[in-house]
């Protein structure tokens, strides 16, 4: 079985930082690329980063300059560090794996005016 799970969200004012992490079991990191997603009330799921084992990191242009992800294979975690915090990037984000579909139980971030 493959498990997902999203820790580090919370709630900051605005410019305020968070730091996301996400640690799988079942599966290893090197088995697939993994991705952050986020999904705000009355929007839809949106892809935020993602990190790719051939080509590297991308990023939403709504994130990009402010969000880092980076992994950790030792601890096979992903994390994602989110500076600048703007009340836009209220929602809950998702850990996913971009192979096989499994996906995180979510973790709330808010940030306020």
């Amino acid at each position: 079985e493959v498990t997902l799970v999203e820790s580090g969200g919370g709630s900051v004012q605005a410019g305020g930082s968070l730091r996301l992490s996400c640690v799988m079991s079942g599966l290893t990191l090197d088995k697939s690329d993994m991705s952050w997603y986020r999904q705000a009330p009355g929007n839809e799921c949106e892809l935020v980063s993602l990190i790719s084992r051939v080509t590297g990191a991308y990023y939403a242009d709504s994130v990009k300059g402010r969000f880092t992800i980076s992994q950790d294979n030792a601890n096979n975690s992903v994390y994602l560090q989110m500076d600048s915090l703007k009340p836009e990037d209220t929602a809950v984000y998702y850990c996913a794996t971009a192979a096989y579909n499994y996906w995180g139980q979510g973790t709330q971030v808010t940030v306020s005016s």
